[in-house]
C-alpha cells in the first residue's frame, strides 16, 4: 500500500497570532491537479516562483493545530522551513532532483545540468 501522507516536523516552526509555534504537520501526496491547478493563479503566472506557496498550501493538510492551511501562512514561514517543506515535497514526490543532459541546438554538444526544483528554490 502506498503511504500517502507524511508527518514532519519544522526546523524552526510557524508562529500564530497568538505567538504559539507549530512545528509539527502533515503532507499528503500531491495529485495532478495540485501541480497544474496552480499555474492557472495570477499569482504564479507573475512570478513562477510562487508556485511552491500554492503546492505546499494544497498539500500540507495540518501545522501544529490549524487544519486549514492558506498561501498566506506559507509566506509568512522563515527560509528555512520554506526549504525543508519544498525538500520534503520533492522526496516524497519522488520528483527528480538529480542532473539531466541537454544538447545545444547549435553545436550539438551534449552537456549535464542541474535540474531545477519545483517552485524555483
Amino acid at each position: 500500500m502506498v503511504q500517502t501522507e507524511h508527518m514532519f516536523k519544522l526546523p524552526i516552526g510557524f508562529p500564530d497570532e497568538d505567538g504559539n509555534l507549530h512545528r509539527d504537520g502533515v503532507m499528503r501526496l500531491a495529485r495532478a491537479e495540485d501541480e497544474i491547478s496552480p499555474l492557472r493563479d495570477g499569482r504564479v503566472q507573475a512570478n513562477p516562483a510562487y508556485l511552491i506557496v500554492i503546492l505546499l498550501s494544497r498539500v500540507i493538510t495540518r501545522l501544529g493545530t490549524v487544519s486549514h492551511i492558506n498561501p498566506k501562512m506559507i509566506e509568512s514561514l522563515y527560509a528555512a522551513d520554506l526549504a525543508y517543506l519544498q525538500n520534503l515535497y520533492n522526496e516524497i514526490n519522488q520528483v527528480d532532483q538529480g542532473h539531466l543532459t541537454a544538447t545545444c541546438p547549435q553545436c550539438r554538444h551534449a552537456f549535464e545540468m542541474e535540474r531545477p526544483s519545483m517552485g524555483g528554490l
